[in-house]
């Protein structure tokens, strides 16, 4: 079906065909091609309302009987052959299954063939082959190890490939092997663990504490008000930008349906909040956050840590990698190679002009019209336009232009409102910048490569305000549906599960953590001025 161009996963034991469902999904069509010829019952729990996940019940096409083998999907890469097409092939060329990490030995076991919902077969399963990459025209990290010792073999590689299985073997000595016993028990814990999360009643809102957040951000947004009344311009700009840093969280928390897990009522206040006071799209963000849950810190993948030519925390980008999400290529370009080399030196000042960015981010997805236009989400675009019209009449005519006489007080007042929301982007990239991008096939667990690849930030109980939830994000991966205000009671028993795992769980103050990205940072750098070294070394000699 795969080979067909089906939309086909596995949830709870069933098969779900989810082709008609693709171009309604509220959180966008790429996250769901991410799980294609996967088990994703721990992603779609972890995201999804009870609600949701029961309406998946309509989507059923069969069961699965036993363990189910994970293939590579067609969005990363695997490429499949329909059984018709294989049946004269020997058994063990057409059982042949390749596309997983480089760092593996030799093909997974093949999955059980799943069954009817309705009715039991005998029929046989079909053969699967998926087909080598070519590491020359693809970005694909997950390559047959076939294919992994070729590429060690081309000189012009070489060096990035030696980086690559580094990483690789970094993490396969400091995690749990990727074995399937161990990442089912693993599985099985965590699942024990949502369950006990339920139980103690940690997905359930506390109300009083969004009142509180609420008094905040009266108080900020009025501050700022009376500061422009003033006409003290540049602390107007500060008090607007401290109010917009404050209001992401609630709609962080609105996206993810972490306040009234009800659909409806949490997209109109994330609308609310993200487009009509902040300028910022929330379809956009659900679009995008999504696929960075389920791929995190993937190079080819992951939209949260693609900003060539600014940004590369792998020397994969070195290869101008594709993105699947944004389905361009990240070229690796003169001005790439300039800016990657400084890149510890720019961080700073680039994450100040983030918010400009964004505003570009949120155009393109409306005006383009990249979300869905029929089924429950028909509407979100429409309601996102009249805020964003919203937003451009209060802010844009009302206060930058009427309210403030000079246009050297308006630049004034525009940079430093949007210069001090790069806090926030500090906060976003510190999770995961300094964390691995290593790919370790598609056999890991959900809750071991959330845990690999994000970290939390230690701070006091009463600072909890400033960073929104943000410092939890290693918890907040495990379970996105969380209120945040529930994190810190959440964390204890996620530090509880990963040591039963033996799951290294990523802790570090805020300074400390600033320190391992910008050396993380300052590490490719220097690998790009080595390989432009090399470079020029090879033009000038011949070799």
């Amino acid at each position: 079906m795969i080979a067909d161009g089906r939309t086909v996963l596995i949830v709870d034991g069933y098969v779900l065909k989810l082709d008609a469902w693709l171009k309604y999904h509220p959180g966008g069509d790429k996250s769901i091609m991410h799980m294609v010829g996967r088990d994703a019952t721990d992603e779609v729990n972890a995201l999804h309302s009870v609600d949701a996940r029961t309406r998946m019940a309509k989507f059923r096409i069969g069961r699965v009987d036993g363990r189910w083998d994970n293939f590579l999907p067609p969005i990363q890469g695997g490429s499949f052959k329909p059984y018709t097409d294989q049946e004269d092939l020997p058994t063990d060329v057409s059982d042949s299954i390749d596309g997983e990490c480089s760092s593996q030995d030799e093909s997974p076991p093949r999955s059980p063939l799943f069954d009817p919902v309705d009715q039991p077969t005998d029929v046989l399963p079909r053969s699967r082959n998926v087909v080598p990459i070519d590491l020359e025209t693809s970005s694909i990290s997950s390559v047959s190890s076939a294919d992994s010792e070729q590429a060690h073999n081309k000189p012009k590689l070489a060096l990035k490939d030696a980086l690559t299985q580094k990483e690789i073997d970094f993490d396969l000595d400091r995690y749990p092997p990727v074995d399937a016993v161990i990442q089912e028990e693993i599985v099985r814990r965590y699942r024990m663990l949502y369950s006990r999360i339920i139980a103690e009643g940690l997905f359930e809102c506390n109300y009083k504490a969004y009142l509180i957040e609420l008094c905040r951000y009266s108080a900020l947004f009025g501050i700022s008000l009376v500061c422009l009344h003033c006409g003290w311009y540049g602390t107007s700009g500060l008090f607007l930008g401290f109010f917009w840093h404050q209001l992401v969280f609630t709609a962080h928390d609105a996206g993810h349906m972490g306040i009234t897990h009800d659909f409806a009522t949490d997209t109109i206040i994330g609308i609310i909040i993200a487009d009509f006071l902040g300028g910022l799209s929330l379809g956009w963000w659900k679009r995008s956050h999504n696929v960075h849950h389920i791929v995190t810190n993937s190079p080819e993948h992951d939209p949260d840590i693609e900003h060539m030519p600014f940004f590369a925390i792998s020397h994969r980008f070195f290869d101008s990698l594709r993105s699947t999400y944004y389905n361009r290529i990240m070229s690796y370009d003169a001005f790439a190679k300039f800016t990657i080399r400084y890149q510890n030196y720019l961080y700073y000042p680039i994450l100040t002009l983030g918010r400009f960015n964004l505003y570009r981010l949120s155009w393109e997805y409306l005006f383009l019209g990249l979300g869905p236009r029929k089924g429950p989400a028909w509407w979100h675009r429409w309601f996102e336009i009249a805020g964003q019209v919203f937003f451009w009449t209060w802010f844009g005519y009302g206060v930058l232009y009427r309210s403030i006489p000079t246009a050297g007080d308006r630049v004034l007042f525009l940079m430093v409102s949007h210069m001090f929301t790069g806090i926030l982007h500090l906060q976003i990239t510190l999770s995961h910048f300094a964390m691995s991008t290593a790919d370790l096939g598609i056999q890991e667990s959900f809750p071991q490569r959330m845990l690999r690849t994000t970290m939390d930030v230690d701070c006091p109980e009463w600072l909890d305000f400033f960073h929104g939830g943000l410092q939890f994000q290693a918890v907040h991966h495990l379970f996105p549906r969380i209120p945040r205000h529930n994190l810190r009671q959440t964390q204890k028993l996620v530090q509880q599960f990963c040591l039963e795992v033996e799951i290294p769980y990523a802790l570090y103050g805020f300074v400390d953590g600033n320190k391992e990205v910008i050396g993380k940072l300052r590490d490719v750098g220097r690998q790009a001025a080595i390989l432009a070294e090399c470079q020029k070394q090879v033009a000038a000699t011949g070799f």
